[in-house]
């Protein structure tokens, strides 16, 4: 009896051997496995802080970049745009009527002063010239008469009275040829065959051109026939609330934005304010001058983006407002640790404007700031709490 009863109880403590083993091993692997690749954050140490694996999936909804330095405004952004600066450009018009034979200078041409700009078959042109060329070979036979009597006058042939006429009519003659060829220069002093050249005053980038070869021309037209500017110089037209005129100075340094640039900024000065007020539109026009130091980017009529600069400003980190989020009556944003790693920060705005928020404490210069995906991160972090 002893030895069946023996038998028995190894036949029963056997397999609970073999399961308890395995139960154990299968434990001891789950509890030794890494932890899966999921969306779960893995809680930080510290309650604002959250970190994700690097394979986590909400990271492709994260976008980060860095908080660039900008000096604090005087107020939020102003709507200017980019104008021609009238001291660096010429509204060039024909002096003479005529009939356009030849176009020399092509729009976009930098042309140097004094350069050919268009050839015009012109009537009173040739008319100039004629009466240049009498005037002069009328002064050549007033001089010969003059030099004549002076000879004369000497050996007592002639009367002074026929010298006196003589140098009347030399002096005459002088002032008719000197009209004549002021009126020539002030045409330009030089032509073809009649064809009367019209020349650049300045020199600069030909920036309109409304003629064409056969086009008829008018010295009265209503439009010009080129406009030649330099592109280095450009004004930037605000119009200015004037609840801001006092925010506004002679002097004032304006930094531009313009959507072709992003993230690239153009000083300009203020010049001009305006004395008036527009009935219409409540608004004050300001004019800066800006130097256009690179003129293949900046363009006239262009629109822009300008922001008053304050006196003494300091430097202070700007972000997108996306960046920003509140909670009760403070601001918040992320800022990026290292790869993986978001902090939440309390932080003070000095302005906030309509596309930007310049941050006066709790984030400093060329820290990387979350500008896409704040609120999930947000979220994320009051769950993992």
């Amino acid at each position: 009896m002893i030895t069946i009863t023996t038998k028995k109880s190894w036949l029963i403590a056997v397999p609970l051997l073999v399961v308890g083993g395995f139960l154990g091993w299968k434990a001891y692997v789950t509890l030794t496995a890494p932890p899966p690749a999921t969306a779960e954050p893995v809680k930080a140490a510290k309650s604002d802080t959250i970190t994700y694996p690097y394979t986590a999936p909400q990271l492709a909804f994260l976008k980060v970049q860095v908080a660039e330095a900008f000096p604090e405004p005087a107020i939020d952004s102003l709507n200017a745009r980019l104008d021609y600066d009238d001291n660096h450009t010429a509204d060039i018009y024909t002096p003479l009527a005529g009939r356009v034979t030849n176009i020399i200078a092509e729009l976009g041409q930098f042309v140097k002063a004094g350069a050919p700009l268009v050839e015009i078959d012109s009537p009173e042109f040739a008319t100039a010239e004629a009466e240049l060329a009498k005037a002069e070979a009328d002064l050549a036979n007033r001089e010969q008469v003059y030099e004549r009597d002076l000879l004369l006058i000497k050996s007592k042939g002639i009367a002074q009275r026929e010298l006196d006429t003589a140098n009347a009519d030399l002096q005459q003659a002088q002032a008719e040829a000197e009209r004549t060829r002021a009126r020539l220069q002030n045409l330009g002093l030089n032509g073809v065959d009649r064809h009367f050249i019209l020349r650049s005053p300045i020199s600069g980038v030909v920036s309109e051109r409304q003629v064409n070869a056969g086009t008829e021309v008018r010295p009265d037209a209503t439009h010009p026939l080129f406009v030649i500017t330099d592109p280095k110089n450009l004004w930037v037209i605000v119009d200015l609330p004037e609840q801001y005129l006092d925010k506004v100075k002679i002097g004032q340094t304006m930094r531009v934005e313009v959507d072709a640039y992003p993230n690239e900024f153009f000083d300009s000065k203020v010049t001009v304010i305006a004395d008036v007020l527009d009935p219409q539109t409540r608004r004050i026009q300001v004019r800066c001058e800006l130097v256009n130091d690179k003129p293949n980017k900046l363009k006239a009529e262009m629109f822009a983006r300008v922001t008053p600069i304050s006196e003494r400003a300091s430097e202070l980190p700007r972000v997108p407002n996306s960046a920003i989020f509140t909670q009760g009556v403070s601001s918040y944003l992320f800022v990026e640790l290292s790869p993986g790693v978001f902090q939440r920060r309390r932080v003070t705005l000095s302005i906030q404007g309509r596309e930007y928020s310049f941050v006066k404490t709790g984030l400093r210069i060329n820290e990387r700031v979350v500008t896409t995906g704040a609120l999930l991160l947000n979220s994320e972090l009051a769950g993992v709490i």
